[in-house]
């Protein structure tokens, strides 16, 4: 029989550490102790309709599914070092929520966080909101469906990145980025993917000045770009835009095709560039 753990509150110093094979349920985790790591190296736990508000509580876990969950801005970098974790309708307003960790999902969550989901691996979130800034920085194998995100910085040197279906308002994003895939979304904000490596995008809306300079192996399938000057300056690009670029600029290798470009910048140059810039007929 699983241990149940209902309805009590707790605020002690590891108050449920190492807690196995247990359900806990409608318990509130804050208090006047302010304990750090209440559920630390926890293993095989389902946590249902509680509230944290204490510092560290899910570091070193295994095995934990978290539903209907709240973490307020108190419970302070409540998950690093853990695996195999599930997160759904949970809201989360902790800074560095996430770290270091592998194997962990959110679903249905909203999540505003600063400097989530930095140094993971393996993590997968659908039909959910995420603010903040530096967002999955030097992550790898990520997966995102359905996410509308808002911040600053984000998915910096990152190694496999699949985004699909998704409404992306953020400056510097994909900054240093290697084996990106981005279907079906919006993409909104400044210098968009500089340094990147192995980055496509597929059926994107783009928009933002400065995007996609200094690139390797950059590739736009059936994209449109709005407010979008000195686009892919020292890029190794094949891109085929429906619609205008407001300006191209010196394209190191490849081609760029267009509808229309508002004005092709050949001048400057600190390297050689021999893209074209193809106009449609």
């Amino acid at each position: 029989m699983r241990e149940q753990i209902k309805g009590k509150r707790f605020d002690a110093e590891r108050s449920l550490y190492h807690l196995v094979g247990a359900d806990v349920k409608d318990c509130v985790f804050a208090g006047e102790a302010d304990g750090e790591s209440v559920l630390k190296e926890c293993r095989d736990i389902s946590i249902l309709g509680c509230d944290f508000s204490l510092r560290y509580p899910l570091w070193h876990a295994r095995g934990h599914v978290v539903k209907g969950c709240t973490f307020d801005d108190k419970a302070r970098a409540p998950l690093w070092y853990s695996y195999d974790g599930e997160f759904s309708d949970c809201r989360i307003d902790s800074v560095k929520f996430l770290r270091e960790c592998e194997r962990i999902s959110f679903k249905k969550c909203d999540i505003r966080s600063v400097e989530f989901g930095w140094k993971c691996k393996d993590i997968t979130a659908e039909d959910s909101y995420i603010e903040g800034e530096y967002l999955f920085f030097d992550s790898d194998r990520v997966t995102l469906d359905s996410i509308r995100m808002r911040g600053k910085y984000s998915f910096q040197y990152m190694d496999g990145l699949t985004i699909k279906d998704s409404y992306l308002d953020t400056k510097d994003a994909f900054w240093h980025s290697k084996n990106v895939r981005v279907e079906n979304s919006t993409i909104k904000g400044e210098y968009l993917g500089w340094f990147s490596e192995g980055l496509t995008l597929v059926n994107c809306r783009i928009i933002g000045t400065q995007p996609l300079c200094y690139c390797k192996d950059l590739t736009l399938i059936d994209c449109t770009m709005e407010g979008c000057d000195l686009s892919f300056e020292y890029s190794d690009v094949c891109a085929a835009v429906n619609g205008h670029i407001d300006s191209v600029k010196n394209v190191r290798s490849g081609s760029v095709t267009a509808d229309s470009v508002g004005e092709i910048i050949s001048e400057d140059a600190v390297m050689e560039c021999t893209g074209a810039v193809i106009i449609r007929k």
